[in-house]
């Protein structure tokens, strides 16, 4: 069975081949930058190229309601139905932090970190939040049948400062957007900036002359975290912190809600770059994600890894396609 992957995100397209037996062999690969396409529908076209496929699974960062998404953070419109006649060959389609949590069984020892090596209760639920483009989060409780998912659009919940300075950044984000702010307005590559904009603006550190000239020439966000982590600028270091902080913390309001003593994974672009340079090993994630008063102590008890696979989400719309085309074969529901 060859079984079509997929990744959807704001700034690109991941798509992959497989040969799916006993295991996977991928065949081949290719990244898209999203925003060079009107639509998804030519993205796989120009990938397959004719090519055969007998299923197909995508992850969207977006809402997915009836088998449609519209992605969040593109102008694409996908649609189960739709993308089944292009690629010819059955659809299914998640929300990319559903997917996520869908790889998380199919990663190995080596595609984690682990913040808080925690026992795992196998019958305990997962969650898992990151930061990109954008901020996903999702939930799963394992059942009988694999994990059932629970998807979510927590990162659009709203922005909760902690302190005085926080309070100062929820201002300067209401000003600059003139709308209610969420989480992801600051926890986010984009966020990143807004904090960095926030730290000059308000004069908690004057900007360095070498930064800007470097922000306009390449990534923003990266440019803001490599400086920070090297201790080059203290206006990117101090941005670096406190967007460690407020994901940290968000982490925390997840793991209360969800309580998820199977394990909270903290996906997407972000985190592992950070864990690379050993910045959230420092301690300062853990310290915000586990400063919640009387629930301190429950969620110290917890198991925290860091996700280092960059595939996770593309890893879980492959294993759902799949799974999808062997129960609709014997009969059952996907």
């Amino acid at each position: 069975m060859r079984v079509l992957a997929g990744d959807i995100g704001g700034t690109k397209t991941e798509l992959a081949l497989y040969e799916h037996n006993a295991d996977f062999t991928e065949l081949s690969s290719r990244r898209f930058s999203s925003r060079g396409y009107p639509s998804f529908d030519l993205v796989v076209q120009e990938y397959l190229q004719g090519e055969r496929v007998d299923a197909a699974g995508f992850a969207v960062a977006g809402p997915v309601v009836d088998g449609r998404c519209k992605a969040t953070n593109l102008p694409w419109e996908l649609d189960e139905r739709e993308l089944s006649a292009v690629v010819g060959a059955p659809v299914t389609l998640d929300n990319d932090f559903a997917a996520t949590v869908l790889g998380v069984p199919e990663l190995g020892p080596d595609d984690l970190e682990w913040l808080a090596p925690n026992p795992r209760d196998p019958n305990g639920p997962i969650a898992v939040l990151g930061a990109g483009t954008g901020l996903g989060e999702a939930i799963a409780v394992p059942t009988e049948r694999g994990l059932r998912v629970l998807s979510s659009e927590g990162g659009h919940a709203d922005l909760a400062p902690r302190n005085e300075v926080e309070i100062d950044l929820l201002r300067f984000l209401q000003r600059r957007h003139h709308k209610r702010i969420s989480v992801e307005r600051a926890v986010s590559g984009p966020g990143l900036i807004s904090i960095h904009a926030f730290v000059v603006g308000g004069g908690l550190e004057p900007s360095d002359p070498d930064t800007e000239p470097q922000m306009q020439a390449g990534d923003p966000a990266e440019v803001i975290s490599r400086r920070g982590l090297a201790g080059e600028d203290a206006a990117c270091k101090l941005a670096l912190e406190l967007f460690i902080s407020l994901y940290g913390s968000e982490a925390g309001n997840l793991a209360l809600k969800a309580l998820p003593t199977g394990g909270l994974f903290i996906a997407g672009g972000i985190a592992p770059k950070l864990i690379a340079a050993a910045a959230v090993r420092t301690g300062a994630f853990m310290r915000s994600m586990l400063d919640k008063g009387r629930m301190s102590n429950l969620l110290s008890s917890l198991p925290v890894a860091v996700v280092t696979n960059p595939r996770t989400a593309l890893l879980g719309a492959r294993a759902h396609a799949a799974k999808a085309v062997r129960r609709s074969a014997s009969g059952q529901a996907a």
